[in-house]
């Protein structure tokens, strides 16, 4: 699983209806509302590289309302929840 954070500036006044256009999108598990330099973050998951670039520049780009698109890609994840799993693991109650 690939997984992208894409970083989006919206006309101001649209923010709400394109987060939730973005949020509808298949691939695309979270759209956060944030305060700085982007008004929207949006966390793309795929399985190939292909799709990124289908989601991203074919279908969020293009949303009214989106102005610019930064996209960042991990390369690994570390979650507390992650780590809560794997020290469980093998241990009853």
């Amino acid at each position: 699983m690939i997984t992208s954070i894409v970083l989006i500036k919206t006309n101001v006044d649209q923010i709400p209806e394109t987060a939730e256009k973005i949020a509808a999108l298949e691939g695309v598990s979270e759209v956060y509302s944030v305060t700085g330099a982007h008004d929207l973050i949006a966390m793309v998951r795929v399985a190939r590289h292909d799709d990124l670039a289908d989601i991203i520049t074919g279908q969020i780009s293009k949303l009214p309302g989106v102005a610019s698109t930064e996209t960042h890609i991990a390369f690994r994840t570390y979650s507390q929840h992650d780590l809560e799993a794997a020290f469980a693991i093998g241990l009853d109650g």
